[in-house]
């Protein structure tokens, strides 16, 4: 183990008293040093109210897990990819990804056979819909049927579900421009130009290896790779799992590392421009018009985050203050691998400043956070 690794385990097993040696027994439990010197945010204020198992599927259908939640163009109606009822699209011939209106009714879906697991989605300026499909299907999905589609890819859509472009080579694995690795998520920049970060399972590595990668790959609006940058690791620039993307007015790509429980942010072109820890380890991020930062938290316990609480942080994208905490639902298991309560992984806002989650694990479905003390001079939507 590096000093960077034992440093942050003795730091986590400091936390944990009795409990050190398990601590540093789990896998991708390390992080960046700089990590134990912020204080963890776990008491702010709440000034939304939440509303569980918002929305509604077609045919009684039941939400599976969701880490992919989009708001339209129009500002109004929500896009989510649904795991078809379960935690995987491998075996399930319904559309994945659906659109709900502001009741929560879906208006439009498709999808059906193409995405094994859904994981990212970005809605561009022009309405389409990109989605990140995060995983091949697994030996036991293909002895169940050898024929699966999909899998390490993202496809963009039509408004209506037409598939537009398909980057990387569905069912296979390898490196950009022809391949992906477990893509995480998908942004696309004002100007068209496409962003992917990859790979998933990274957080769950201590240590180099010839399958510990994490990077960003950029490609031009007609799909022409670009460049790629970052690798494994826990320096600045280096990723464990760059989990989620967002874009800030300025430009900037705001990248959810979770492994190593922060924010990195650089510009268009990969060089490094800063590192924030203070939004917690973030599944999912949404910055929106006036660079309002919503991160929310699926994960943190004990070993994977010391101190900290799962649960939704928003502040600005701008200075990096913190201003408020959703704290997590209380559940019978929890999000994760451990730890206290449920929060989910996808989050998304409307144009009224309504904040919605897609849920993981023992809490699924979609959540929907509505502001009522919020206050005058919260920057409005």
């Amino acid at each position: 183990m590096n000093k960077r690794n034992l440093l942050t385990g003795l730091v986590a097993g400091s936390l944990l008293a009795v409990a050190a040696p398990a601590v540093l027994a789990q896998p991708g439990a390390t992080g960046p040093e700089e990590h134990a010197d912020v204080a963890p945010i776990n008491n702010l204020p709440n000034p939304y109210e939440t509303m569980r198992d918002w929305g509604t599927l077609p045919d009684g259908r039941s939400w599976g897990s969701v880490s992919a939640v989009h708001v339209d163009v129009d500002g109004v109606h929500i896009w989510a990819g649904d795991r078809c009822g379960t935690n995987s699209c491998a075996l399930s011939d319904v559309d994945p990804i659906v659109k709900l209106d502001q009741n929560g009714n879906v208006v439009q879906s498709f999808g059906a056979g193409l995405i094994v697991w859904p994981h990212g989605i970005e809605v561009d300026q022009e309405g389409n819909v990109w989605i990140a499909d995060a995983r091949l299907p697994n030996a036991q999905e293909l002895a169940e049927n050898p024929n699966i589609s999909g899998g390490n890819q993202v496809i963009k859509f039509s408004p209506e579900g037409e598939v537009l472009m398909v980057l990387g080579t569905p069912g296979e694995t390898g490196n950009p421009p022809t391949h992906f690795t477990e893509p995480n998520d998908v942004l696309v920049a004002p100007d068209g130009h496409i962003f992917v970060a990859e790979t998933h399972s990274a957080q769950f590595m201590d240590e180099e290896g010839p399958r510990a990668l994490s990077r960003i790959s950029k490609f031009a609006p007609d799909g022409t790779f670009v460049k790629s940058w970052g690798t494994w690791g826990y320096g600045e620039g280096e990723m464990r799992s760059p989990h989620a993307l967002a874009m800030d007015s300025q430009g900037r790509i705001f990248v959810a590392d979770r492994g190593n429980r922060r924010i990195q942010i650089f510009d268009q072109d990969g060089n490094h421009l800063d590192t924030w820890y203070q939004f917690s380890r973030i599944s999912g991020m949404f910055i929106d018009e006036n660079d309002v930062l919503y991160a929310i938290d699926s994960e943190s316990d004990a070993n994977y985050n010391p101190g900290w609480r799962k649960g939704l942080r928003i502040g600005s994208a701008r200075t990096g203050e913190v201003w408020y905490y959703i704290p997590e639902h209380m559940s019978e298991r929890p999000t994760g691998m451990g730890g206290i309560g449920a929060m989910g992984e996808g989050v998304t806002v409307d144009r009224n400043g309504n904040i919605y989650a897609g849920e993981v694990g023992p809490v699924q479905g979609m959540t929907k956070f509505v502001p009522r003390l919020l206050p005058d001079n919260f920057p409005q939507h």
